[in-house]
């Protein structure tokens, strides 16, 4: 078959051979598949695609939020304890009232320890999240064992006690020590106060 000898012209496409018809359909149908492949497959395909990356997110958010429902109960549980230590904290936080006899208290565990005072100085209360801190700088001389009989006295003080800043250094030629730090104690509401009972070194 000689291409040459046919006669291109659409409207005698009847007298073209058949081969070559054939090819013609199988060209046009491939152009026209496509065509519509390009229009409307592939965007049906990215579609598809997300809704499967969808799909995955949902079933990994579906299990997590499943995970939670299930566990609910000790989640409460959980909470239900975090409260119980949270009250049982504040009732440990001196009140207002209370803030002077501790500060008291704190002279007199440091006293009892065979301590002396050299510093004694409350702080102005720190605002915190649902609570106040009250600092009190000191400096007291003693020997290590006093000094952590002192410490040990804090800690089991009916209200929280906590030491920051600890800085021992010693004094003279014997085992005394000389201790810088700072007591913190906790209140919802704390106020400045005096430091009555408070005896420093030379009887202040």
């Amino acid at each position: 078959m000689n291409l040459s000898e046919i006669n291109w012209d659409i409207n005698a496409s009847g007298t073209w051979p058949f081969p070559v018809k054939v090819a013609i359909a199988a060209l046009i149908c491939i152009v026209v598949g496509a065509a519509g492949f390009y229009l409307d497959t592939a965007g049906q395909i990215e579609e598809l695609e997300a809704l499967e990356k969808q799909e995955v997110d949902l079933k990994s958010d579906f299990e997590s939020k499943q995970k939670k429902a299930a566990n609910l109960q000790d989640y409460r549980d959980q909470l239900a304890q975090i409260e119980t230590s949270l009250a049982i904290m504040i009732k440990q936080m001196p009140t207002k009232e209370e803030v002077a006899s501790l500060l008291v208290d704190i002279s007199q565990t440091g006293l009892a320890s065979g301590l002396e005072f050299r510093l004694f100085r409350p702080g102005a209360p720190i605002a915190r999240d649902f609570y106040s801190e009250l600092p009190i700088n000191i400096q007291v001389v003693g020997k290590y064992e006093e000094l952590s009989l002192f410490v040990s006295g804090l800690a089991a003080l009916p209200r929280i006690v906590t030491v920051h800043d600890v800085k021992i250094s010693p004094v003279g030629k014997d085992d005394t020590m000389l201790m810088d730090a700072t007591v913190k104690t906790y209140n919802e509401q704390l106020t400045e106060v005096s430091t009555p009972g408070v005896r420093t070194r030379g009887g202040k």
